[in-house]
């Protein structure tokens, strides 16, 4: 009988400890066999390595079958005369590998041909599939994909042992999986040159540690680094030798054609790079690359674009950029037939229909079919179109390119990796659900600090069953490889705050500024209701780092290091960065308000700037300076990195004690307000205006409230100020509270509005989290702003007509009197297909239903607005809204469209940044 290995439940059985079978092969005496090629033997290698790592014993090597006497791991392609041989003396078959891609079998047996020998025999269909087959054995020893790269050393383990039964591996359900290596310039190449390469660049010695990732990765194709600060990589001796070595496929980014990095290959004294008026000096310039590669594993870029990332020269028209295009298209395929001397579909080449180029397709750009189109991202993470039926049945299929990393408008985000994988796997499966599935290539920037999304990522392509399960359980089993089970549970719930905090805005927009061209930082919109939002997201932050540093103060040595690199760096960051410009923004705020804490909350941004540089410094120290170089916490050395004045303040023009609410520019600025029913925490803070120390206490407490604090001191240490959480136990009386500051009594309004049996407003707001309501034709997706939202599903039809759409109905309640907006936020993803659009239709208490698109055009301000904020938000007014029960229908008229949460916002209201705090039913 013949096991098929499933990624999904090979993961699994790793993570909760398989039973050791009577089967089972004891490695830690094994000497590993390899076919003779260099690919094998580096494959025999790692392996070697890590059973020494887990045995804590060196493993053995065996130049020839003939010279293991015990236990022998044999490895190779199924073809190979060691294999052959093998399959012959020991009645092996491997006949189901003909033919087939990157597949494997596996099987233990005691020898037939060797009395007293036992063999574990790794037969690949192909040389990866060999690789492939290695990668799994050491993953089932327990040998993180990241041994290397994030200092996950592995688990000496007593015995070592593994499943002995006949395996043969599935399919990858992707064919050409890989990464982009970019924006290298503040670690990867610096760490490169100065700290790791021989060759002072991104040279052999970084290429073959990256391939090994790759490798573990079950990753076959790279796209090189390619920015000015490197030197290309067919320039670097060693380069394309190493990548032959390890069985790579070599490609080049969307803008580097033909193999060419055009940003340090392109010479000026060649001329413009103008295919109109230059074409023969550019023709010769691929020609030369294509004849360098001839024989090589690799993955042609087609078309043309700029020299670098910008459209092509010479073009002033559409119809004149298509035909460029086209007549490059045919230029650079007539040079691959020559070259390569066999037909053109079986050359693998591709054009991606980056920026301008989807244009020029859409135009009526006829792409040969053998040629695989690949589709990308908007670069923050929104797949702009993908396959319909006729071009995911191409001779060459479809592809996409993915960001998790980037640098351009309207800002980078090239520091903290904070995509949420919730959102990858909603974009990944609508690539799965179009059959877009021949290439897919993540841009993961330098690598670090992207671990676990390149993993994720890379796991999907190579296993679209992955997709199936929530992306929450594949990081705290990710989690739990890493670290060990008993911690991945509370390591990936502060990931997933951390994604959480960041979809709502990422560290790097905080500074609310943009790039190309790059504008000054402002306040931020999280004080446009008096600054408790901000307070609240600071809290937030301050809890989660904490808790990050008790788990990593608790870990084994031996993990420290890693759990620095994959969680606590990028959680501390991000909390100081965030700690750095709200504690500004509430400094300047307060020092309005005649606040004596504004001088306070410029010290501890400034704190939280040098928390910052610390940080970094420990991370570039790690390992013993393993990493210097490779981290740098102000990539392109954006505003929002520059460390800023920290003002001084005088004393306040102010005197006494005061009392501030949470939301005091709104109509509820004067009070606590709650909503009879509904527990509820808000915060009053006590304000010493003298800035002199002095008591407080809550004199007194009604019945139906509970404080965090009954007493304390204002003094300097806390900025003379006291904030408490005051609790409304949804019943009890709330009238009366009083803080006596002082020998100031000072009375605390608190305002209690009416109750619902159903949702009802908080400070004026109803909020309808999406998956409030559910309905066949919707699907629950782990995104958004309460860490769930709705999805029209990927196979809807596209109608006009709302009647007979699948459509969610949401109950709530008002109270308030007063003209109101309908506010439907959603998720700003893209139509699915260009034959589909991107629309609901929305109906209030049964009136007429109203269809409102979503969709964006091009690089607007809108779509900026959007990607910044994670955001796509239609308004309706409501002039005429009475109190009283409501309900609301939202119809999917097209595929894919995401919904996020609703709102109905009274005038008056708080104004929130993000999304306002929901009040649920009693």
């Amino acid at each position: 009988m013949i096991f098929h290995q499933s990624r999904l439940a090979l993961g699994i059985s790793l993570l909760l400890g398989a039973n050791v079978h009577a089967a089972d092969f004891d490695l830690k005496h094994a000497a590993v066999v390899v076919e003779d090629s260099a690919t094998m033997r580096i494959a025999g290698d790692l392996l070697r390595r890590d059973l020494g790592a887990v045995s804590g014993e060196k493993a053995g090597r065996a130049a020839k079958l003939a010279d293991c006497r015990e236990v022998c791991v044999v490895i190779g392609r199924h073809d190979a005369p060691l294999l052959r041989d093998i399959a012959k003396a020991e009645g092996l078959d491997f006949s189901a590998l003909a033919g087939q891609w990157e597949r494997y079998q596996r099987v233990g047996i005691a020898s037939r041909a060797r009395p007293g020998t036992r063999l574990l025999v790794i037969a690949g269909s192909d040389t990866r599939g060999a690789v492939f087959g290695t990668v799994d054995l050491t993953r089932e020893l327990g040998v993180s994909a990241w041994e290397w790269w994030a200092d996950v050393t592995p688990a000496v383990r007593a015995r070592v042992a593994v499943r002995g039964e006949k395996i043969l591996s599935d399919a990858p359900s992707v064919r050409y999986r890989g990464i982009f290596l970019n924006d290298e310039d503040w670690g990867l190449q610096p760490w490169a040159a100065k700290t790791f390469d021989p060759a002072g660049d991104i040279g052999p010695a970084t290429y073959a540690r990256i391939f090994e990732l790759m490798w573990r990765l079950k990753a076959n194709l790279l796209w090189p680094a390619m920015h000015d600060s490197t030197k290309p990589f067919y320039q670097v001796p060693g380069n394309a030798q190493v990548a032959k070595d390890y069985a790579i496929v070599v490609g080049t980014s969307h803008a580097e054609p033909m193999m060419r990095n055009n940003v340090r290959e392109w010479k000026k004294s060649d001329g413009d790079f103008n295919f109109f008026t230059n074409r023969d000096a550019i023709a010769r310039y691929w020609k030369t690359r294509v004849d360098e590669t001839r024989g090589a594993e690799a993955f042609y870029s087609m078309g043309i674009r700029g020299v670098h990332d910008s459209a092509m020269e010479g073009a002033s028209t559409i119809d004149e950029a298509r035909g460029g295009v086209a007549d490059a298209i045919a230029l650079q395929r007539g040079l691959l037939a020559t070259a390569h001397r066999k037909p053109l579909p079986r050359i693998p080449q591709a054009l991606t229909v980056y920026k301008e180029v989807l244009d020029i397709y859409n135009s009526g750009l006829q792409v040969p079919d053998d040629i695989t189109l690949i589709w990308p991202d908007d670069n923050y993470g929104y797949l702009h179109q993908l396959s319909n039926p006729k071009e995911a049945a191409r001779g060459g299929g479809t592809g996409l390119y993915y960001h998790i990393s980037y640098w351009g408008r309207p800002h980078d985000y090239l520091w903290l990796a904070t995509t949420p994988p919730g959102l990858v796997r909603d974009q990944l499966q609508r690539a799965v659900a179009t059959g877009t599935d021949r290439v897919w290539v993540a841009n993961v920037g330098d690598i670090k600090p992207g671990e676990y999304l390149t993993q994720y990522f890379l796991d999907a392509a190579f296993d679209k069953r992955e997709l199936d399960r929530p992306a929450a359980a594949h990081m705290q089993a990710w989690f739990a490889a890493q670290f060990g089970a008993a911690q991945a549970g509370a390591i990936a719930d502060i990931l997933r705050e951390y994604y959480a905090l960041a979809w709502e805005r990422k560290p790097e927009y905080m500074g609310f500024s943009q790039t190309e061209p790059t504008t000054p930082v402002r306040q931020g919109d999280y004080l446009q209701s008096g600054g408790e939002e901000a307070e609240l997201r600071l809290a937030r932050y301050e809890a989660l780092a904490l808790r990050a540093q008790a788990i990593g103060a608790a870990l084994p040595a031996d993990r420290k290091d890693a759990f620095f690199q994959l969680v606590l760096y990028p959680v501390r960051a991000s909390a100081s960065l965030n700690a750095r410009i709200l504690k500004l923004d509430l400094a300047a705020q307060y020092a309005r308000m005649g606040r004596p804490s504004a001088g306070h909350y410029a010290k501890a941004a400034r704190t939280a700037q040098d928390a910052i540089a610390a940080d970094t410094a420990q991370y570039n120290a790690l390992a013993g300076g393993k990493w210097r170089g490779m981290m740098d916490a102000a990539p392109r050395r954006l505003p929002v990195f520059a460390e800023p004045v920290f003002p001084s303040y005088g004393p306040s023009p102010r005197t006494g004690c005061g009392l501030a609410f949470p939301t005091p520019l709104s109509a509820q600025g004067g009070a606590l307000s709650f909503t009879r029913g509904v527990p509820e925490t808000k915060t009053l803070t006590v304000i010493q205006y003298a800035a002199a120390p002095l008591r407080w206490s809550a004199d007194k407490v009604p019945a139906g409230l509970r404080l965090s604090h009954a007493n304390g001191t204002l003094d300097a240490g806390n900025g003379y100020e006291q904030r408490i959480a005051v609790t409304y136990d949804g019943k009890g009386e709330t009238g009366g509270l009083q803080i006596g500051c002082g020998d100031r009594p000072l009375a605390a309004p608190v305002a209690l509005a009416p109750g619902a049996d159903t949702t009802t407003e908080r400070e004026r707001i109803v909020t309808l989290p999406a998956a409030a309501a559910s309905a066949p034709g919707w699907t629950e997706v782990e995104l958004g702003s309460q860490g769930t939202a709705q999805r029209a599903d990927l196979g809807l039809p596209s109608r006009d007509d709302p009647a007979g759409a699948p459509a969610l109905e949401y109950a709530f309640h008002s109270h308030t009197k007063a003209e109101a907006r309908l506010k439907i936020v959603g998720v700003p993803v893209h139509a699915l297909t260009p034959a589909s659009k991107l629309r609901i239709a929305v109906s209030l208490d049964g009136a007429a239903p109203v269809t409102l698109d979503f969709a964006t055009v091009g690089r607007s301000d809108e779509w900026k607005r959007n990607v910044l904020s994670n955001t796509a938000v239609r308004t309706l007014p409501l002039a005429a809204l009475q109190p009283g029960a409501h309900r609301l229908r939202v119809h999917a008229l097209d595929p894919g469209f995401v919904l996020d949460r609703i709102e109905v916002v009274f005038d008056g209201a708080p104004v929130y940044y993000g999304a306002a705090p929901t009040a649920t039913a009693r």
